[in-house]
């Protein structure tokens, strides 16, 4: 996660506004988007924060195991929602990787951060391949569906910024990217 200073400062940047729009998603008139979407906020401005390059802040040993509290903590709602829907599954997987990340920080020696090699290998490449797959296919869900002739997409009014699926999936996109960079750099 402290790789190179450029490249951890796009990723503090990416998560962050990433993060940012969840919070604009937050203000949603739906109650299960609102808790999502928090949770969303949640992990964007986490993993803004353990990117950010060794080179500038160095956190001090106890900010790991906070880290992985504080991400334990939010995979409890996220376990609870998954009762409900396998959808919710997701979430729990990242909140689990980001508990991972802390704990294996926590134990390399400041001056190997991002060096690679820190991590537990089966593990990483687990997740690694996890979140390979779901950034390809959140891509591909992405990509523009042409409209049958005769039918009207949408259907509605015009959706607010918070009301969008494609943005919501796009920032679903945007921190799996941001996750297979860090544990590349573990």
């Amino acid at each position: 996660m402290h790789g190179p200073a450029s490249s951890g400062w796009l990723l503090v940047a990416l998560c962050a506004v990433t993060g940012a729009y969840c919070l604009v998603r937050m203000r949603s008139g739906a109650g299960e988007q609102r808790g999502t979407a928090g949770g969303e906020a949640l992990m964007g401005f986490g993993m803004a924060a353990m990117a950010v390059p060794a080179a500038v802040f160095t956190p001090p040993p106890w900010a790991w195991p906070a880290y992985a509290g504080v991400f334990g903590a939010a995979a409890v709602p996220a376990l609870w929602a998954a009762r409900a829907g396998a959808h919710h599954l997701h979430h729990l997987v990242g909140a689990g990787a980001m508990v991972y990340m802390s704990v294996v920080m926590a134990g390399a020696p400041a001056h190997a951060h991002g060096q690679g090699g820190s991590g537990i290998p089966f593990l990483t490449g687990a997740l690694l391949l996890y979140f390979a797959g779901y950034v390809l296919l959140t891509g591909v869900r992405l990509v523009p569906v042409p409209a049958v002739a005769g039918s009207r997409a949408g259907g509605g009014g015009p959706a607010g910024w918070g009301d969008r699926p494609e943005l919501a999936r796009a920032c679903r996109l945007s921190m799996g990217i941001a996750m297979v960079a860090m544990l590349l750099t573990l």
